[in-house]
């Protein structure tokens, strides 16, 4: 763990220079600067591109959201292993370099760590607004916490809750203990992080990286649900829609733009509307395809999973063939919140909650509300039905396409392949061979890089998986 402070948080973030990687607040070397004021604390949440990032790409890879080329999977053993989902490789030994997932959520944990312990005894700030920022910083702290328990550790159930999760790391100095806290003592953390915070998190956000009171109930909604608590994510999903209950009109997005988009053998791209000033953002965060310019492009199979109609998929998408690669190219260019949290989940959420307890017309209601605002009057039909099963398996299928490219659909095919009842599993054909990923396979757990496992600093690291 020590690794990741001396390589990554010792160095200049946005003007902010740490005197001494052992005791950086205490010596300041002539013409640098440590954090004194509320605008120097502030400054690491305004790092959108450092602490801010969520990367999960092993995750796509494994749920094939994420089309990978011919080039990429001969070259990337770890890559290859996940989209083939090859159950005989030692993803262990395949992860040798310095894992993006791990390294950048414990680099940006650091530096909100060092505003919470730092910043209420800020200058040049009321009380008030310091209290706003250390709110902000337990709120993101507590969202990558939650990314990484998520992706480095057995999903949250009764019977695994015992089982070793994350390190947990509460302070921004270098001598800081490391603890690899079990799966119950994380999911602890992050709600007392969130409680601790929601009091002092402002109705209007500062920035749409600062999260707001909205951000602060959808992410609790979020967090019940990955421990089935429906009644608990309920209540949090309704507080959630009564600050942002906003759906963007893709429909509407589609017609304006419908001359670019259905230029057959064109890829010119049209501004992403899923950028900072998103109708649906509560919260935004870079994610996997954080760079500017296009996003993830998408395999064909997957692609086929989309609603007919669906002009969401439509106007980001566009099938292109470059030598053997044959997949689903982005057409949209600018920034996407795959990190952050929109209202679209928070309706799901609800839904999903709703038809758990019989509520189903409601639930259906919540569902086509969103349906509405994506798929063309000329395919739409309302879905109806009275039956448990097939409601929430059509929620989870919209879900999983409104949040493609995001952790959540990873995140909920290992809640629900752990409940049992509607267990998730994929299968496809490439060249010839067919390939299967079974709901009980043990490659819905990421492996630790081998880095943070030779060198987990002032603790110790146990895999939590076997290959």
């Amino acid at each position: 763990m020590k690794k990741i402070y001396k390589n990554i948080l010792c160095v200049l973030a946005l003007g902010v220079v740490f005197a001494s990687c052992e005791n950086y607040l205490d010596d300041v070397p002539k013409g640098s600067k440590v954090p004194t004021t509320l605008a120097d604390y502030e400054a690491f949440i305004r790092d959108e591109y450092g602490n801010q990032v969520v990367n999960v790409e092993q995750a796509l890879t494994l749920m094939n959201d994420r089309f990978q080329t011919v080039a990429n999977l001969a070259y990337y053993r770890l890559t290859n292993a996940n989209y083939f989902w090859d159950e005989t490789a030692d993803r262990i030994d395949l992860n040798q370099a310095d894992e993006t997932t791990y390294y950048r959520s414990y680099a940006g944990i650091s530096s909100f760590n060092l505003i919470i312990e730092n910043v209420l005894t800020a200058t040049e700030a009321t009380d008030a607004e310091k209290r706003i920022v250390w709110a902000e910083a337990k709120m993101l702290r507590a969202m990558s916490y939650f990314n990484l328990v998520n992706f480095y550790a057995d999903t949250y159930t009764t019977g695994n809750a015992g089982k070793l999760s994350v390190p947990l790391i509460t302070s921004a100095s270098i001598n800081a203990p490391s603890k690899q806290v079990t799966i119950q003592e994380m999911y602890d953390f992050i709600l007392k992080d969130v409680n601790e915070a929601i009091p002092f998190l402002p109705k209007v956000s500062q920035t749409a990286l600062h999260p707001n009171l909205g951000a602060g109930y959808a992410f609790s909604a979020r967090v019940y649900l990955q421990m089935n608590n429906y009644t608990e994510a309920l209540k949090f999903a309704d507080l959630a829609l009564a600050e942002n209950n906003k759906l963007y009109d893709w429909v509407g997005f589609y017609n304006t733009n419908k001359t670019i988009i259905d230029t057959p053998n064109s890829y010119t791209t049209v501004a992403s509307p899923m950028g900072y000033n998103y109708t649906e953002n509560y919260t935004f965060r870079h994610g996997s395809s954080y760079s500017l310019g296009r996003e993830l492009s998408i395999p064909v199979d997957r692609a086929a999973r989309f609603e007919t109609g669906d002009v969401r998929f439509k106007s980001r998408w566009k099938l292109r063939t470059v030598g053997a690669d044959t997949y689903y190219y982005s057409t949209l260019s600018g920034m996407y919140n795959f990190g952050g949290i929109t209202t679209v989940e928070v309706y799901l959420i609800k839904a999903e909650c709703l038809a758990r307890a019989g509520q189903i017309a409601d639930a259906l209601t919540l569902l086509n509300t969103v349906r509405k605002t994506r798929i063309l009057p000329a395919n739409y039909a309302d879905i109806t039905t009275t039956d448990k099963a097939t409601a929430l398996n059509a929620i989870f299928n919209t879900k999983r396409n409104e949040l493609i490219l995001t952790l959540i659909p990873f995140a909920d095919a290992r809640r629900l392949n752990a409940e049992g009842t509607y267990p998730f599993s994929l299968s496809k054909v490439e060249g010839g061979t067919t390939y299967t990923l079974s709901a009980t396979s043990h490659m819905w757990t990421m492996p630790f890089p081998q880095g943070a496992t030779k060198n987990p600093g002032n603790g110790t690291l146990t895999q939590n998986v076997d290959k």
